[in-house]
């Protein structure tokens, strides 16, 4: 659909939203039009999920107004939102591992018809939109992308006139990135509006007709995002010039972190199993793994923070088998890790950040003496984390839950790095963190590693590794592939190692690259 031919689809105007200490929407307006992809963007603690989730009905506005179709709109609650055309898919998947995929959608529908008619429905609307799916499959079987198709198709059953979008490409390979692309247009081809929210700004790029920028709860600028470059919307978003991560050349030390033959049996039904790990860390290196979300990254993690138990030789620091030992010993012997679900694993909800702090520092920060907690020290360390990470919150004493997302991202990054570790995992360090957030934290990574610590990145993002790591392994189904040299490494030959190519070393790829790309082919 042209521009000249759109008509405006929700007009916003004024939307102001007030929590104690912070206003999280100040005059907010702007207008989506018919067949629309417009993105929302904003740094962490912008403003952004305030906004949606007043769309949605989840919060109502202090002050202004919405118009919805030439009609006044405020929902009081979800089920109003949807009813007048509103959908949403959010950035955490809300399903049920143990039910299939028509038995998970039809718990998000008013009325559900019977289960043969669903799945029926289930079966064209997937197929129509280029989203393959077998509506009696178990939910806990799928990957990430499956999973969001689900969402998606729940979504579009209700004849959305307008779909909010929150980060819907931070699990999906690029091939999932493109069939998702591919259903977005044609939805709004045919007229539906789609509300975008992304901190991947190339693909904001990609896809997006207009862009609407908050910064602390306002907004700054409009703009068509294709006439922009990513680094440039990045800028508006902060309202400053843009640093890019760097760091000097340095060769890694010795040996550090030794896995050999690392075999776990996941608690979780729905788990990955790994299978022979083996590995070696050095000081002063940064490896990345990557792999498509559930191919054992949650197990890995656990295995190396010591929330599951090996055998003891399966891991060994700096020589000593630590495999049978758990994370508090693990930690006093520089060993520290950050998993990727901030909230509830990382971080205790309902705990203040000065409470979340002491979770994992007593040992390495002394907070602890004589069975006590200090508390005084406790904050200070907190109050260090938050302004060395530029954590947007009014205080210390603040609860984990209340941090907008990539806030308490930058908290639990910050709060691990600021032990001065000797070994550090991380699981997903940028996901859902806005642009300079995400360069600030890649720094922290790459300035550990200058100091001669050994850092594991685990990332969905390529990017990301590519920018921060010196080696790169891929999991997939539970075994890692041998590592390689980031330098020279190409998406074809990463692509190769994401699909399974376990053991390969540089020439078993080369030669692998070869049959896949034969002489005079595309």
């Amino acid at each position: 659909m042209t521009e000249s031919a759109r008509q405006t689809l929700l007009t916003i105007e004024g939307l102001t939203k007030a929590y104690p200490g912070v206003v999280a929407n100040d005059d907010v307006s702007f207008a989506i039009g018919e067949g629309e992809v417009h993105a929302l963007l904003g740094e962490n603690g912008a403003g952004k999920s305030t906004l949606v989730k007043m769309i949605y009905g989840l919060v109502r506005p202090d002050a202004g107004r919405m118009v919805l179709r030439g009609a006044p709109f405020a929902p009081p609650q979800p089920s109003a939102a949807r009813a007048a055309g509103v959908a949403m898919v959010f950035q955490h998947f809300s399903l049920f591992e143990a039910l299939s995929v028509a038995e998970n959608v039809a718990l998000g529908m008013e009325q559900a018809p019977k289960q043969r008619e669903l799945a029926a429905r289930i079966a064209q609307v997937s197929e129509d939109y280029g989203l393959p799916l077998d509506p009696y499959r178990l939910v806990g079987d799928l990957s990430a992308g499956e999973r969001q198709r689900v969402e998606i198709i729940r979504c579009l059953l209700q004849d959305p006139k307008l779909l909010i979008m929150d980060e819907p490409t931070s699990v999906l390979t690029p091939q999932e990135v493109a069939i998702l692309f591919d259903t977005l247009r044609k939805l709004a081809a045919e007229g539906t509006a789609i509300l975008y929210i992304s901190h991947k700004l190339e693909e904001i790029r990609a896809l997006c007709d207009a862009a609407t920028i908050l910064r602390r709860g306002k907004v700054v600028a409009t703009c068509n995002p294709r006439e922009q470059t990513a680094r440039e919307l990045a800028e508006m978003m902060v309202g400053a010039t843009l640093a890019t991560p760097s760091r000097a050349e340095a060769t890694p030390g010795a040996a550090v972190l030794e896995i050999g033959g690392l075999t776990v049996t996941p608690a979780n039904p729905f788990g990955t199993a790994l299978r022979d790990i083996t590995l070696t860390l050095r000081a002063g290196e940064v490896m990345g793994i990557g792999g498509v979300a559930g191919n054992g990254q949650d197990e890995l993690l656990a295995a190396l923070s010591g929330e599951t138990r090996t055998e003891p030789g399966a891991i060994r620091l700096k020589g000593k088998p630590i495999g049978d030992a758990g994370p508090n010993a693990r930690r006093a012997l520089g060993l520290l890790c950050a998993p990727e679900e901030r909230l509830g694993h990382a971080a205790a909800p309902d705990m203040t950040l000065i409470e979340n702090a002491t979770l994992t520092a007593t040992i390495r920060k002394g907070l602890v003496s004589g069975g006590f907690v200090r508390w005084p020290a406790a904050r200070r360390f907190a109050e260090e984390v938050i302004a060395t990470f530029d954590v947007r919150t009014p205080g210390p004493e603040v609860a984990a839950r209340a941090l907008s997302g990539g806030n308490l991202q930058k908290f639990v990054i910050g709060r691990e790095v600021m032990q001065s570790p000797e070994v550090l995992v991380v699981n997903q360090p940028t996901w859902g963190v806005d642009a300079a957030a995400a360069a600030a934290i890649r720094q922290a990574i790459l300035d550990l590693a200058a100091q001669g610590a050994a850092v594991i990145v685990i990332s969905q993002d390529l990017d990301e590794i590519m920018e921060v790591a010196d080696s790169f392994a891929a999991l997939n189904a539970g075994r890692l592939s041998a590592p390689v040299a980031t330098q020279g490494l190409t998406l074809e030959r990463i692509g190769l190692m994401l699909g399974g190519a376990h053991g390969m070393h540089e020439a078993d790829l080369d030669e692998a690259h070869r049959h896949s790309h034969p002489e005079g082919a595309a």
